[in-house]
């Protein structure tokens, strides 16, 4: 995959610059302050957030990983829930998130505890869910990300009413716990063709595997590999004759070759993610284009200008398209960096501008508003049958956002 970017890398990039400007040396680094107490933004929907984690096996599957198991996987499921009930949702549970501390805090010669992943999301275990038919979106992340990192983009979905399913792609994933304590981390080593390829259809197959469960869910039975219990309702919320897919980096990716190979998937959403296995290696869905809507939001310099999979792809798409861009952001504006960098910078009393080849100089919460408004715009549209005047051109409520195509 080009221009591959690891959560490990840009958190280690993004932290070890600004440790350095407050902590010279090791024993300085010891004296760091405590964690900074992250928030995401409140989603402005007027639904309450419900969440549950659902383990899935897939006892037909060899893991390409770990070739001596099977291969499972785990997804979050948001639905529009019952106000009142339920209580926050960690934003990691605390093995991965020891595991991302550990793994970060390593590589900049820190004490683990300044990172902290356990902090509340906006999202509520135990919540009744609401009755409704409900489109169902999912979400795959970035190569080797976590799915938490598509958190504040996933409620705001879910607070205006769509389920919404985050899916981790294990030994992969930084980290990925299961309910019985383990922590799976990732295991993907030197970065090769045939790893790209492999990644890639392992992806696929995620994504596939997980519409299957969802299927299970929606016909009253549980397919949590436990069967632990469902919140009440929740398999009747979800019309899976109406089903999208995002995701940012790989997941854009996933997204689009997801789609190539699953009619179950109606529209999808790229977040600034190539399409090739290498430079001179393009997927079948750039060569091929797909037959349903589309789409593609870029950030900095990145654009079809200087990524031939891009124009490969829109040569060769023959469905509705639209091309978004975000001059003032970067590749890590699509997730949950966008506004929580900015928080870190803040709590350590650092220069802001010391993330901005992460997350460019884009105003954080706005950037992260606009990204939502016009995925929920796209989604409304083809999922709801729902017009979008905002789909039809810039508008000044976002400034930060180019139409190109």
């Amino acid at each position: 995959m080009t221009g591959k970017r690891t959560a490990r890398a840009v958190v280690g990039v993004a932290v070890a610059a600004l440790v350095a400007t407050i902590a010279p040396t090791t024993a300085v680094a010891e004296e760091l302050p405590d964690p900074v107490r992250y928030e995401l933004p409140r989603p402005s929907g007027p639904y309450q957030v419900g969440v549950i984690e659902l383990h899935l096996v897939d006892r037909s599957r060899v893991d390409p990983w770990v070739p001596d198991s099977v291969r499972e996987v785990m997804a979050t499921v948001r639905y529009p829930a019952v106000r009142g009930t339920g209580e926050p949702a960690p934003y990691l549970t605390p093995g991965a998130a020891r595991a991302m501390a550990e793994s970060d805090a390593a590589q900049l010669g820190i004490n683990p505890e300044v990172l902290d992943y356990t902090f509340d999301t906006h999202s509520r275990v135990g919540a009744r869910a609401l009755g409704g038919d409900r489109p169902v979106v999912v979400y795959s992340p970035g190569a080797e990300m976590p799915r938490s990192l598509g958190t504040a983009q996933l409620e705001e979905l879910t607070s205006r009413g769509y389920v919404t399913v985050a899916i981790d792609h294990t030994h992969e994933a930084t980290a990925v716990e299961f309910p019985d304590g383990r922590v799976a981390e990732g295991v993907l080593g030197e970065w090769e063709l045939d790893t790209a390829r492999t990644m890639m259809d392992t992806r696929v197959d995620d994504v596939r595997f997980v519409l299957d469960q969802l299927e299970v869910l929606a016909r009253g039975g549980n397919p949590d590999a436990a069967d632990r219990p469902l919140p009440r309702g929740l398999g009747r919320a979800l019309d899976l004759s109406r089903v999208g897919m995002f995701g940012h980096s790989g997941g854009g990716f996933t997204t689009g070759e997801v789609m190539l190979d699953d009619r179950r998937v109606d529209a999808g959403a790229n977040l600034d993610g190539s399409m090739a296995y290498s430079q001179e290696h393009f997927a079948p869905v750039a060569r091929e284009g797909l037959d349903r809507p589309f789409l593609l939001m870029s950030a900095g310099d990145h654009s079809e200008a200087n990524d031939p999979s891009w124009q490969e792809f829109l040569r060769n798409h023959h469905a509705w398209l639209l091309r978004l861009h975000l001059p003032e952001g970067e590749h890590f504006s699509y997730t949950d960096h966008q506004v929580l960098l900015p928080q870190l910078t803040a709590h350590l009393g650092v220069d802001p501008t010391l993330t901005a080849r992460i997350i460019g100089t884009v105003d954080g919460e706005r950037s992260m508003r606009s990204q939502v408004t016009y995925l929920t715009a796209f989604f409304d549209r083809h999922l709801r049958g729902i017009p979008q005047w905002l789909l039809a051109g810039p508008s000044p409520a976002h400034p930060d956002v180019e139409f190109l195509r």
